[in-house]
């Protein structure tokens, strides 16, 4: 348990206070790690479509390329070309998404839950000290 310089705490009124302060503090950490746990369950969701069109992109690209590589010059190999361009536009957009909704997404929601817990429980750690000096008065 850490020690805080609770001596500097001489009135139950200061108690009080200080304990407001915390606990207030204590339902913010709360709902921030609900909406964190909410984000991470959505992501999850997110990252297994995310993953499934991108891997259908990629393969619908790298067949095109080789329609293309057999293709005579003219307007059917142009077409194709610009074809490519969108699904390579497609992929691009694809992982960007896959960064800020998908699997590394999860990744830093779990890490923001557990910073948040940690935080939860340093201020729990907090409060019952806090009472505990607060009893002594």
């Amino acid at each position: 348990m850490p020690n805080y310089p609770l001596v500097q705490l001489t009135t139950v009124a200061d108690c009080d206070a200080a304990l407001d302060i915390a606990r207030n503090e204590q339902k913010d950490l709360e709902w921030k790690k609900l909406s964190f746990e909410r984000q991470q369950e959505q992501y999850g969701k997110n990252s297994v479509s995310i993953e499934a069109e991108l891997l259908g992109k990629q393969f619908e690209r790298d067949s095109l390329k080789t329609v293309i590589a057999a293709l005579p010059d003219g307007p059917m190999k142009t077409e194709n070309i610009n074809r490519l361009t969108k699904i390579e536009y497609s992929i691009l957009l694809l992982q960007t998404r896959k960064t800020n909704y998908g699997s590394v997404a999860l990744m830093e929601k779990h890490y923001e839950i557990q910073r948040v817990q940690r935080e939860l429980e340093e201020t729990a750690s907090f409060i019952s000290e806090i009472e505990e000096h607060k009893s002594t008065l």
